[in-house]
């Protein structure tokens, strides 16, 4: 079975036993959805409103309050599906893969593409993606506490089982997959419970605290108008289903203040070459090549149909040896038949070397190492001095030694991974955003302080801090902006000295004991293409593209998504100020019920409706990658939003108010004149908190709901079927005219005032920042 099965063999298994995949739980019935909309507590007082007029044979109020409650229920029921959606195909796209041999050639397909037979290769940091029997173990040790509870790693060798889902933690080893699916140990589990949601992120917490605190304290206000309105001789059924119409009325990323970013694949472009071969003095470079391929786990894969290149499955460091020995007229096959490996030694970060060793023509053990170049050559080698030659050249520096006896230098091989283009703006992006970015390598210092120098990362008198020379947790990380030769589990105690010094940190990783540190830092980011299962699970976010500038894109995208929620609530929160003091303050100034129950229902539904969808569709300002970062616990009315709320509440109360005494003493249907001016007025301040406008970058949704919503609330006036729907009264054209004039008011002169505040002292607009596109893969682990 060393070739696994053919291609037609895993095809009919295939539609045989069905894919390697437990069935996911059905998703949420319509009824269901439409369930939970409704058990929101202002839809459930709703609800006793419509339940109390309908009783009462009011068909007019009911008639609205159902209204608002088929609309709210339908945009709530279409939001959730449309992001169950997406986040499906999140998922697909993310979805986990497999090495396996087919027809004799080792190729990574989709974990749910595997079948009964399969000869699968594991190695280190894989999560085993089915029930598999090792027929090949070097040094395996697997962490099965996703199925035992048990956290320390267990020897597994050769003949024994690995169940699905459990992570090979070091080692390497071969196996054939003997069930799938369902039939799997991890699937038989998975049937057994229903999928966990995950919890809510900490700024829904603060923003349901806040919905809460909001709705105590509308619902007292409410009642006090109630009590004024029932004080003033208005009937009481009247009064209190209109002060139930009144109740109506990616974050983390945002605050992250540094960056621990690692350099292969993020900031370089991953795409690893041999650029430059030293061999030992009387070694030439086919022997170096040749020790290269046997202590060596990659595998060249050749052109087909659908791939017209040649293909590394392995590590790329790996892969660029192989490419640099067959570019030496070597065959790695046939390097490899001549010497079959015996035993090995798997690479450990912690050694910084890999091991392997060989049966020699004359029946000798041929020994191979490589590795980090103090740990392979003896002390005072000449290699060394060369070895940090290179290495200041931004070469990744490997030496190889090997013989019969005790392996003997033969050479150092420097291998290039071109800087990603962009990569140097992406870091100044970072600077200006307020973001510090940290290098945190493997590498030699040279090389991690030549590429931290050429992106911009290192500046004058910043200091490189070496994972190998003592313990990190207790640095003074003030000056420090590159870690160098740092061993994985370090990355844990570099994000717990930024922690504590009070940093929100992103942390970027792609090993296996790269783990505890994604899992520690605020936002942990796994590298989707080359890094491990294991740190793609412990995640928060996985880079599809493996680019740095897509964490930087998701920060961008972080901060729009808050700015849009504090928007909104600008926007809304307003709007409900103003329609609660014109209920309170309109007894005293003469309008005893300044609007009907189902005037306030129509103002909030065409207000808060499609205006308010179309806020979350804003882009980003100019300014949200030139500012600092927020801190996380800063309110979500904090930074004076709370001030501008009861501002512009107050303005647009009083110019209804305004508005509606004079129409009052002029003879004018002063409760239809406070109930247009009302609901235009915030529709003006929907087009006032918008994002600034940039070129290409507008949100025509919400110039169009603002617009509908209009309409919608002239027509209220105009047509006659709403006019006795809503108890509102014809204007004449000059009275319209005076109520847009007047609704203007409130939006034209917060548009102003915004716009003197961007302008500041100089008088100009900042220019504006482009705005890159990104694909994010959202993990939910929280």
């Amino acid at each position: 079975m060393s070739n696994g099965l053919t291609t037609e063999q895993a095809r009919r298994a295939l539609d045989r036993a069905g894919r390697n995949e437990v069935p996911a739980p059905p998703g949420p019935h319509l009824a269901h959805r439409i369930g939970r909309q409704l058990a929101d507590p202002l839809i459930l007082l709703l609800l006793a409103a419509a339940t109390v007029t309908g009783l009462l044979r009011d068909a007019t109020d009911t008639t609205v309050i159902l209204l608002v409650i088929v609309v709210n229920t339908s945009v709530g029921v279409a939001q959730e599906v449309r992001a169950d959606r997406a986040v499906g195909a999140l998922r697909r796209l993310g979805a986990p893969t497999a090495r396996v041999v087919r027809d004799g050639v080792e190729r990574v397909l989709p974990a749910a593409e595997l079948v009964r037979g399969d000869l699968v290769v594991l190695t280190a940091g894989d999560v085993v993606p089915a029930d598999v029997r090792l027929t090949e173990a070097h040094r395996v040790r697997v962490d099965e506490s996703a199925l035992t509870g048990e956290s320390v790693p267990v020897h597994r060798a050769a003949g024994t089982d690995l169940s699905a889902g459990t992570v090979l933690v070091t080692g390497r080893g071969r196996g054939l997959v003997t069930d799938t699916g369902a039939d799997s140990a991890l699937g038989r589990i998975a049937t057994l419970v229903s999928a966990a949601r995950p919890g809510p992120t900490p700024l829904q917490k603060r923003l349901s605290r806040l919905g809460r605190v909001l709705g105590v304290i509308v619902v007292v206000l409410s009642a006090v108008v109630t009590v004024l309105g029932v004080l003033a001789g208005e009937p009481l059924v009247r009064m209190a289903v209109t002060g139930v119409s009144l109740v109506d009325a990616v974050e983390t990323l945002g605050s992250v203040t540094v960056l621990c970013s690692d350099k292969t694949g993020t900031l370089t472009e991953g795409r690893m070459a041999v650029e430059t071969a030293l061999p030992a003095a009387g070694t030439d470079l086919v022997e170096l090549a040749r020790a290269g391929i046997l202590c060596n786990d990659a595998t060249l894969v050749p052109p087909t149909a659908d791939h017209p290149q040649w293909t590394v499955v392995g590590d790329p460091l790996e892969g660029a040896l192989l490419s640099f020995a067959v570019r030496h007229g070597l065959d790695v096959e046939a390097v490899r038949a001549a010497a079959p490996r015996l035993r090995e030694e798997p690479f450990d970060p912690l050694t910084r070397r890999m091991v392997t060793v060989h049966a020699g023509p004359d029946g000798q053990a041929y020994t191979v190492c490589k590795g980090a170049p103090e740990v392979v050559l003896p002390p005072g080698d000449p290699l060394l001095d060369e070895a940090d030659r290179l290495a200041a050249q931004g070469l990744r520096v490997l030496a190889v030694a090997a013989g019969t006896g005790q392996p003997l230098p033969l050479g150092l091989v420097g291998i290039g991974d071109p800087v990603r283009t962009g990569a140097a703006g992406v870091v100044a992006t970072c600077a200006r955003a307020g973001i510090r970015v940290l290098l945190v390598t493997g590498d030699h210092p040279a090389t991690a302080r030549r590429i931290a120098e050429d992106l911009g990362i290192r500046r004058a008198g910043d200091r490189v801090v070496r994972g190998d020379t003592g313990p990190i947790d207790g640095t003074d990380l003030a000056r420090v902006t590159v870690f160098a030769r740092t061993r994985p589990e370090q990355k844990l105690d570099i994000v717990a000295a930024l922690q504590r010094q009070g940093h929100v940190v992103a942390m970027t990783g792609d090993g296996v004991n790269d783990a505890p540190a994604l899992r520690r830092a605020d936002i942990g980011v796994a590298l989707g293409a080359g890094g491990t299962e294991v740190a793609r699970q412990a995640a928060d976010l996985v880079l599809a593209d493996d680019n740095l500038a897509t964490v930087v894109g998701a920060v961008h995208e972080g901060r729009r998504v808050y700015d849009n929620i504090r928007r909104f609530l600008r926007y809304a929160l307003s709007g409900g100020v103003a329609e609660l003091l014109v209920m309170l303050v309109g007894p005293l100034v003469g309008l005893a019920v300044p609007l009907l129950p189902a005037q306030i229902l129509w103002i909030n539904l065409l207000a808060h409706g499609l205006p308010g969808v179309a806020l979350g569709a804003e882009p980003g300002s100019a300014d949200a990658m030139r500012r600092p970062p927020r801190s996380p616990s800063e309110s979500v009315l904090g930074a004076g939003l709370t001030r501008a709320v009861l501002s512009i509440g107050t303005v647009i109360a009083v110019v209804a108010l305004g508005a509606g005494v004079l129409a009052h003493r002029s003879g004018v249907p002063a409760q239809t004149m406070v109930f247009l001016i009302l609901g235009l007025a915030q529709l003006g301040v929907a087009l006032a908190v918008r994002a600034p406008r940039r070129t290409g970058a507008g949100n025509r949704w919400l110039g169009l709901a603002v617009l509908a919503s209009a309409a919608l609330l002239l027509g209220a006036v105009l047509l006659v079927p709403l006019r006795q729907l809503l108890g509102t009264a014809a204007l004449t054209p000059p009275q319209l005219l005076a109520a847009l004039a007047v609704a203007a008011l409130p939006g034209a002169g917060l548009a102003i005032l915004r716009r003197a505040h961007r302008m500041g002292p100089s008088g100009r607009v900042p220019p504006p920042v482009p705005r890159r596109t990104v694909e994010l893969e959202e993990v939910g682990r929280r």
